[in-house]
């Protein structure tokens, strides 16, 4: 294990603070790839749980991540930028005779980005040892963040399991984050039946459930939702729309937020801005509505800037939500 800690020391067992707001900071542990997504001839550090974490991060909360780099040129710039991001490295391991994680990504003339995954890469190769799950556990998180394309590994997949295990009052989070080539259905099943949220894009939806988009209201992301939760037993489901905002299916009811207008840079990393801003808003115990009109503005400010974690801040987002048809932006303290 290489353990660098948050710059300013580890965020382990320090007493409960709160946000600007008075918000109590929520915990994380984020689970999956690192890996750096070479777009031309540059390369951002990447992979949805690290970029979820860092933008968690912005909006005041503590958040350990769970993955692996190789011990190779990138391996040791990921680890020093985790630090930069605010993302406590404790469980990130060093595993030597393997490669970090990479991606080449080709954007569409939408900003909209193809993903080509090189594996395997060292975070196939992370197995938590039992003094880093008890550890973790100790810490008692508020809330375990994973998606499908770290545990199509089953040793990633098993080490995932123990750690649900061990910490049963975590309330779980899966953004399904379908990557061509790197997932399969019973994967996907088997991690939706264990989460209290499910996070998906419209165009995910799709893969998944061929009725979707069919005529008639049985093909509807209503009735998709309905039918995830029925299948899952999952009380809240969102469905990114992309520029048309989301659908948010939570105890029952079904509601559409629309998105917020910006020119677009690329959306690569947008989801994952989208993912940490929602459950912000659910852990806030904000409605249906204000989750996801934040959500949207969060994810539309990182798309409108190139790179998965660009620079952005709280200040911004509301200066966005008061630029259009909503509310007074004063209300809107994170």
């Amino acid at each position: 294990m290489f353990d660098t800690g948050l710059a300013g020391g580890s965020p382990f067992f320090r007493p409960a603070r709160y946000d600007g707001a008075g918000g109590l900071q929520v915990r994380i542990v984020s689970i999956g790839e690192i890996l750096w997504d070479v777009i031309g001839q540059t390369e951002y550090l990447g992979g949805a749980p690290l970029n979820f974490a860092a933008h968690a991060h912005k909006l005041g909360h503590e958040v350990a991540l769970v993955s692996g780099v190789g011990d190779d040129d990138r391996g040791h710039r990921a680890l020093h930028d985790l630090q930069k991001c605010g993302v406590s490295a404790e469980f990130v391991q060093l595993r030597r005779g393997k490669r970090t994680g990479t991606a080449e990504v080709e954007l569409g003339p939408d900003g909209k980005p193809m993903f080509r995954i090189v594996r395997p890469a060292a975070y196939d190769f992370v197995n938590l040892t039992r003094p880093q799950v008890k550890r973790l556990a100790d810490w008692q998180p508020q809330w375990i963040y994973f998606g499908t394309l770290y545990h199509t590994s089953k040793r990633a997949l098993d080490s995932t399991l123990k750690l649900l295990q061990e910490i049963p009052a975590a309330k779980r989070f899966y953004d399904v984050n379908l990557r061509d080539g790197n997932w399969n259905l019973t994967t996907v099943e088997q991690l939706a039946s264990l989460a209290n949220v499910i996070k998906l894009s419209d165009s995910e939806a799709e893969f998944l459930d061929a009725s979707l988009n069919a005529d008639g209201a049985e093909g509807s992301v209503e009735h998709f939702c309905r039918r995830w939760s029925d299948q899952y037993h999952c009380k809240t489901i969102c469905v990114t729309l992309g520029e048309r905002g989301c659908g948010i299916y939570k105890d029952g009811r079904y509601t559409e937020i629309p998105g917020c207008k910006v020119e677009v840079a690329d959306t690569v990393g947008a989801g994952d801005a989208f993912a940490a801003a929602f459950l912000h808003g659910l852990d806030q115990g904000w409605d249906v509505g204000r989750c996801g009109t934040f959500a949207n503005a969060v994810a539309a400010l990182v798309a409108s800037r190139p790179g998965a974690i660009p620079d952005w801040s709280v200040e911004e987002v509301r200066s966005l939500l008061g630029s259009g048809d909503f509310r007074d932006p004063g209300e809107w303290s994170v």
